[in-house]
């Protein structure tokens, strides 16, 4: 009696086991679930590592060739890991088909199976296609690399850090913190900003050079210095006398995109409030000027605006 039981339970399992039935297909999707979740999850862990490691030595390079090369690697890196994560959904995908689909039931899983191509293809196809022609255009053109800081158009307050990107879609992550993505077809245009520093220039007009140098080395002294402020001291780099009366002292300094404030207004007021709690006659004989002095701009620009030389 206990020996029908028990072969009755085992036929029964070989039956859901080995026979289509809603029970076995069920269990058949909950395993393909989770090893798809769980292999990309591995795999995607694996090529994250690998692009950590090579963004610390992005970061800690002083080659600037050194670094692009670098940053690229982690651009291709990104790329993969999304590839890596399709590939074995796919795969998964495709394995849970031929465990299904038996040659008694071909043919009704396979009027299911093209229903539901056909709806979720259609509903999709035309956009992913478009996300990753773009995507494409852009890796293969080199518009920009993870690590740069850009400037999305036509959403002009759109800006940031990429943090990631795919043939889908790009990450960024803004100077207040907040993490964007946007897919690849809305970009329009990208402003890169070269190495993520805006250089500034500040010209200063005194009519005593010496008073006109302390007044700026004291206004130098208080910047802050940091990551997310200025790079480094602002340095005096151009002192001339254009009459007799008048000197030129030029200060540069470098901030990241966002925080040009720091030499626009701050150091600015700085050399006023400064100049005002001095005793004597004001140093200051005309506002500072100030402007951007990126070299690499400044070289372009001279090629383009020809000036008659006497």
């Amino acid at each position: 009696m206990i020996d029908q039981k028990t072969n009755s339970i085992l036929t029964e399992l070989h039956d859901i086991i080995t026979q289509p039935n809603a029970l076995r297909t069920l269990i058949v999707l909950m395993v393909a679930f989770i090893a798809a979740y769980w292999g990309s999850r591995f795999a995607a862990r694996a090529v994250v590592a690998a692009a950590q490691f090579i963004a610390v030595r992005s970061d800690s390079s002083t080659d600037h060739e050194r670094t692009i090369k670098l940053r690229r690697v982690e651009t291709y890196l990104s790329i993969l890991n999304a590839l890596l994560r399709a590939a074995i959904i796919a795969t998964v995908v495709y394995l849970t088909w031929k465990l299904l689909a038996r040659p008694s039931s071909a043919i009704p899983y396979a009027i299911i199976v093209s229903a539901l191509m056909v709806v979720t293809v259609g509903a999709t196809i035309g956009i992913v296609l478009r996300d990753i022609t773009a995507g494409i255009t852009m890796i293969i053109e080199r518009w920009y690399h993870v690590g740069d800081y850009i400037r999305i158009e036509p959403f002009g307050d759109v800006s940031g850090v990429v943090e990631s990107m795919n043939l889908r879609s790009t990450r960024i992550r803004s100077l207040n913190g907040e993490v964007i993505r946007l897919h690849n077809q809305h970009i329009q245009a990208v402003k890169v900003t070269p190495r993520g520093l805006r250089t500034i220039a500040v010209d200063v007009f005194v009519n005593n050079p010496k008073v006109g140098r302390t007044l700026v080395e004291k206004a130098i002294a208080s910047m802050p210095v940091s990551t997310m402020t200025l790079v480094s001291k602002p340095e005096i780099t151009r002192e001339e006398q254009w009459s007799e009366h008048l000197y030129l002292i030029t200060t540069t300094g470098q901030t990241p995109p966002g925080r040009e404030w720091l030499m626009e207004t701050y150091f600015v007021d700085s050399l006023k409030e400064l100049d005002e709690k001095r005793r004597g006659l004001d140093a200051l004989v005309r506002p500072p000027l100030v402007r951007f002095a990126d070299p690499a701009a400044e070289r372009s620009f001279k090629r383009a605006v020809r000036m008659n030389k006497p």
